[in-house]
């Protein structure tokens, strides 16, 4: 590790087989946690590049505990986090949102490192129980449409440096991981990234998989999720688009509108509020634009209003809250 940080403190960067095997080597714990701290802090101070990014991935992938869904064509749908701006859980919500309207779903997520809640702290303190049993999350996918996949159970150098992420407490680049990395390499992808240029490396990456459909959506203001608080820039398999609430069908909301709880249990309520239909009409509409995003990334047939349409009656119906109702009972 001293060769690699001498490297970059000398403002270089690392090939794409220098950062994957420099991760390979962070997870069989060949260093310490003063040596990863000093390596992550890093790229905290300067943009990465396409080509660590690249390989950064590449060592999760391998590393991983794939678990195979592949008869099902499960759709993730997953924000990288790191945008600071403390929304609910907006991502996880839709995922049940898209899996009640008959799509199947691997979420792929983590307890909250930059935020007050992440997808894994709302579900468990729901009384989800985290599992790598592929019987069980077959069973899921199959029953109920939708499985949840815990990050550090997948990925042992997630794992290895989670403490010193959470101690940390600001993004690192395991944030701008994470989406590419869903254990179940989904063909089917709903992504938000917290800067329009990490959402052009994206797209530079995912252009390479020529078998998976994908959007790629990174809100002008900040948001790493459509926020419908300003245009939002679309980066997918079809087409590179600027769009805004209005061509959605849906009204421009105000930051404020979107808070998340400040912990667990306000996070908590307002997940069960907004699956129950009694959320405010700001916030089932920032449901209903990202899963109605993934609805249509499922479906391109769907016009994007059509998706969203489709996403809002799923919510008004009920159908979203009783899938969840009968997913916790299962799980």
């Amino acid at each position: 590790m001293k060769e690699i940080l001498n490297h970059l403190f000398e403002h270089k960067t690392l090939t794409k087989e220098q950062a994957r095997e420099v991760l390979m080597k962070v997870a069989s714990g060949s260093y310490n946690q003063n040596q990863i701290s000093s390596f992550l802090t890093v790229f905290m101070m300067r943009s990465i590049t396409v080509h660590e990014l690249e390989g950064f991935r590449d060592a999760l992938l391998e590393l991983c505990h794939r678990v195979d869904l592949d008869a099902y064509n499960p759709i993730d749908l997953c924000g990288t986090g790191g945008d600071g701006k403390d929304t609910f859980n907006i991502s996880t919500l839709s995922s049940f949102v898209v899996a009640a309207n008959g799509i199947p779903v691997a979420k792929h997520g983590n307890y909250g490192v930059s935020s007050a809640c992440g997808s894994s702290n709302v579900l468990e303190a729901l009384g989800v129980k985290f599992t790598t049993d592929h019987d069980q999350l077959e069973r899921n996918i199959d029953k109920y449409n939708i499985c949840f996949l815990h990050a550090p159970l997948f990925h042992p150098a997630m794992k290895s440096v989670g403490s010193i992420r959470k101690e940390l407490g600001v993004k690192t680049f395991f944030n701008m991981l994470g989406p590419m990395v869903n254990p179940a390499f989904p063909k089917r992808q709903m992504v938000g990234v917290f800067s329009l240029e990490l959402a052009r490396m994206y797209g530079y990456l995912y252009q390479q998989q020529t078998d998976t459909r994908y959007s790629i959506v990174h809100t002008l203001d900040g948001y790493d999720e459509i926020s419908l608080t300003s245009p939002f820039k679309l980066i997918s398999d079809e087409s590179e688009l600027l769009l805004d609430a209005e061509n959605l069908g849906l009204p421009r909301l105000q930051q404020e509108q979107i808070q998340g709880g400040h912990d667990i249990k306000g996070s908590t309520d307002i997940f069960l509020q907004v699956l129950r239909g009694e959320g405010t009409a700001a916030q089932q509409a920032v449901v209903a634009a990202n899963a109605g995003m993934a609805i249509q990334c499922a479906r391109p047939e769907l016009s994007y209003q059509e998706g969203v349409a489709q996403a809002q009656e799923t919510l008004a119906s009920g159908a979203a809250f009783d899938l969840f109702k009968r997913f916790i009972n299962d799980n």
